[in-house]
């Protein structure tokens, strides 16, 4: 074997995946396949691997991830992670990725077709049709057409199904406590509350996380509310809805019925609700579409790739983050090429404390992934083990160094200024400034421990503070021009004539150690950093 084929990362792939996203993990790993249901070949196969690629059946607990010295993320080709101890992956640096957007369309879509079958009896007529059975008149439906739909948690599906129903004319009604009045009224939906939606509603629509708090939520008091003639579905997440209780309405007549594609238990064999006529049940087809499970595999293995490149990924749910805005997403590489320029700059001595200073239009997007950008630029070239944006925080916090965001959304001079400021154990302090600029998006240095420059990025940068005398820039010019540094850019700036002045050049090629030395002492300057800035 080559030494490139045992330099590549191993792949763990732990159950059948499609062949697109073996595909999507491109040609930089070498693949590897395993029965993830056997554990002793699992734990054998996970000590070489970097990455380990499952579905549901492969259980990654603490052991799984001990025996995994060399793994960096764990990927579910799917949204649930009931089989990953995300915990034990925390603790142990991992990364743990799935693909969250894979299914909702498949969900949203399933949803719809629960209120149109409920709507119009499909599947009671098609199994009386196939018995044999011509009854028209039992099977009179309602039309959707004027009806109000309720949605429980305007979120990424329930804003699909939104947008779905308003195309059969109906009244679209919400509640959901995270949701801004202008995000409701962009989607054309009024926001409500509880129990005024349980009350108006004709047909109601679950959308909501489990959580100790949304568990049961839709129990016998709130079944009550609704509307004699009103149905129910639910094909987020079981237990949102009270079974007993549900059952209880379904046979009084409270509702006129309900559309269930989850359980609390699974598979439901036992559970008197299937027994009912007014009841709809799918055995958990939210996800169970193909193009669903080939986007699911496609998106982790693209997040695979992010992740052992020690790149951000969006849907790695063990960071900080979430999904990020379009608007956030070019500020991201800028801001981890501030934090190389601001731990350069804080070389002198430990940093103590550093804020990430956010301020302009980006104040009014979640811009909680800067942070970690900025952290991860800051130890990349400062610590011996590979910086990700899992570990990074982790980092900060074993070296006491406190971290805090700070949002304004009062920007005089940029549309939108990043900082990191930072205080040293020598009770110095430093700060460097970013933005991006014009329609090309460039990226800027515009501020360095107090001094106004506008400097674009480079691989080479050298920063100098000194006294301001006459000659200066000529004694350092000539510096570099007899060791062949060849400047590309240049810019000085200073408060005052005669006072200090920083000066920021940007070189085509690294400079030696002890030249720059050598220019320190020729030009007696307080400040005199190199900052190579890693791709």
């Amino acid at each position: 074997m080559s030494n490139a084929a045992l330099s590549k990362p191993v792949v763990l792939i732990a159950e059948e995946l499609s062949p697109a996203t073996v595909d999507a993990l491109g040609p930089s790993c070498e693949i590897r396949n395993v029965d993830g249901t056997d554990r002793a070949s699992l734990l054998a196969e996970l000590a070489t691997a970097s990455a380990v690629l499952v579905r549901s059946a492969t259980k990654m607990d603490a052991e799984a991830i001990a025996a995994a010295p060399l793994l960096k993320v764990i990927a579910r080709a799917g949204v649930g992670l009931d089989n990953v101890d995300i915990k034990a992956a925390t603790a142990a640096g991992v990364m743990v990725v799935n693909a969250p957007t894979s299914n909702i369309i498949s969900a949203a879509e399933l949803t719809v077709g629960h209120i149109l079958s409920l709507a119009r009896h499909i599947p009671a007529a098609h199994g009386a049709l196939a018995e044999g059975q011509w009854k028209r008149s039992k099977y009179t439906g309602i039309e959707l057409y004027e009806k109000t739909v309720g949605i429980i948690g305007l979120g990424r599906i329930g804003a699909l199904i939104t947008t779905r129903l308003q195309a059969f004319g109906v009244n679209v009604i919400a509640y959901d406590p995270y949701i801004t009045s202008a995000r409701a009224q962009q989607l054309g939906v009024r926001p409500v509350s509880l129990d005024e939606l349980l009350e108006q509603s004709d047909f109601i629509s679950i959308h909501m996380p489990k959580t100790p708090e949304t568990t049961g939520m839709i129990g016998a008091e709130q079944l009550k509310r609704m509307k004699p003639t009103a149905f129910v579905v639910n094909v987020a997440r079981g237990g949102l809805i009270d079974e007993a209780a549900l059952y209880e309405a379904l046979v009084a007549g409270t509702i006129a019925g309900a559309g269930l594609d989850v359980f609390v238990s699974e598979p439901p064999t036992n559970s008197p609700l299937l027994g009912l006529p007014n009841i709809i049940t799918t055995p958990h087809l939210g996800a169970s579409t193909d193009e669903a499970q080939e986007k699911a595999g496609v998106s982790v293995a693209k997040s695979v790739r992010l992740a052992l490149a020690g790149e951000l990924v969006p849907d790695a749910v063990n960071v900080a983050g979430g999904v990020i805005d379009p608007y956030v997403r070019p500020g991201i590489p800028m801001v981890e090429k501030l934090g190389q320029v601001f731990s350069g700059l804080a070389s002198h001595s430990p940093l103590t404390s550093v804020d990430i200073e956010v301020r302009g239009e980006l104040v009014a997007y979640d811009v909680s992934v800067l942070k970690l950008a900025a952290l991860k630029g800051i130890f990349t070239n400062v610590v011996s083990e590979s910086v990700s944006y899992v570990n990074a925080p982790l980092l900060a916090e074993q070296r006491g160094i406190a971290t805090r965001m700070i949002t304004d959304a009062d920007s005089p001079e940029y549309r939108n200024v990043i900082t990191l400021r930072g205080a040293l154990a020598d009770g110095s302090q430093v700060s460097v400034s970013g933005t991006l600029t014009g329609t090309k998006q460039i990226e800027k240095i515009v501020e360095i421990n107090g001094y106004e420059v506008e400097v674009p990025f480079a691989k080479n940068l050298i920063v100098m503070l000194y006294t301001d005398r006459p000659g200066i820039v000529a004694v350092y010019g000539r510096e570099f021009g007899e060791a062949e540094i060849n400047i590309a850019g240049m810019q000085i700036a200073r408060h005052v004539a005669g006072g200090k002045a920083l000066s920021v050049l940007t070189v085509d090629s690294p400079v030696p150690a002890g030249l720059l030395s050598s220019v320190r002492d020729a030009i007696s300057a307080d400040l005199m950093v190199e900052i190579d800035l890693t791709e």
